[in-house]
């Protein structure tokens, strides 16, 4: 039997169910606590959301059991969940995405063991334009986060060059994600294009190291460069968002500074966040990811790498 309560969320009677039930066995974390997190961390997570179509993974038995994506909103939403229509070429029809617009449809999300948010680079009124150009710089073991800091670094100052400002975010993982706010006109093509040739310089100039092609036989102790999120079909994990990891860890930004930091000491504890930790570095730092929405930069129309 499910154990029902009623949560009143912003004037909204929502059911939430199960709220002692663990989701993070390792950890002993519950999916009200979850909820609880989500609440709590609103604030600055609802921002990076809003208006993009929502791809939800979904863990109903907790992180060590089976999950699934869902796309398409479900059915049985509450009438004041908003969705987004975006034609979908793979499967020739039109998908309806949740827009997580609010703390009453986090809450319900949050309900349905989606524990994870994936959501779109480009936003629900041009699906076709990403508002950002996003690297997912991604450990091959014994590789971790540490080289991902070198190789952030690298990118960074690469950027800089073409006069463009970076934002880093822990994936919540075993890895670290760049950020390039564009809110500009740019398109897909663009910004694949552009990263790829960024991941292909890096890799030129650092081969031990660094890893531009997709081949997974290939990343023992490097840090494949995946510009491929450039997508318009992709998905990248909110910033903000838990992972369904032993711990219940968050995607949490990270300043440059403490990028470099974790490089000197090659201490990878620096850059992993319990949940609780990012809430209080949200409560002490503000939202380090504000820029990414509201920095308007515009791609080189040239480069030369």
């Amino acid at each position: 039997m499910s154990k029902k309560t009623v949560l009143q969320v912003e004037g909204k009677d929502l059911a939430v169910s199960n709220l002692d039930k663990v989701l993070w066995p390792k950890a002993g974390f519950t999916k009200g606590e979850m909820i609880n997190y989500y609440i709590q961390i609103a604030p600055v997570l609802l921002p990076h959301l809003r208006d993009r179509p929502l791809t939800m993974k979904r863990y109903p038995n907790g992180v060590e059991s089976e999950f699934f994506y869902e796309k398409n909103c479900p059915t049985h939403r509450p009438k004041w969940v908003k969705t987004a229509t975006v034609w979908s070429e793979g499967n020739n029809r039109d998908m309806h995405y949740c827009l997580a617009q609010d703390l009453p449809t986090l809450v319900w999300a949050a309900n349905l063991a989606d524990i994870e948010l994936h959501t779109s680079l480009s936003r629900k009124k041009d699906v076709t334009r990403p508002t950002m150009m996003v690297f997912d710089l991604d450990p091959g073991p014994p590789a971790d986060i540490v080289q991902c800091c070198q190789v952030g670094l690298w990118l960074r100052e690469l950027l800089q060059g073409m006069k463009l400002e970076s934002f880093a975010k822990t994936s919540g993982s075993k890895g670290l994600q760049v950020y390039v706010p564009l809110n500009t006109p740019a398109t897909y093509d663009q910004t694949k294009a552009l990263s790829l040739a960024l991941a292909q310089y890096l890799e030129r100039e650092h081969p031990k190291l660094v890893l531009s092609k997709m081949a997974k036989a290939l990343r023992g102790g490097k840090i494949f460069v995946d510009w491929s999120q450039n997508d318009e079909h992709k998905t990248t994990v909110n910033v903000y968002s838990l992972r369904a990891k032993e711990q219940p860890t968050a995607s949490t930004p990270v300043t440059w500074e403490e990028v470099d930091e974790a490089l000197k000491k090659k201490d990878a504890k620096l850059l992993t966040f319990h949940c609780s930790e990012t809430l209080k570095r949200v409560e002490k730092m503000g939202d380090l990811f504000e820029p990414v929405e509201t920095l308007k930069q515009k791609l080189p129309k040239k480069w030369e790498l």
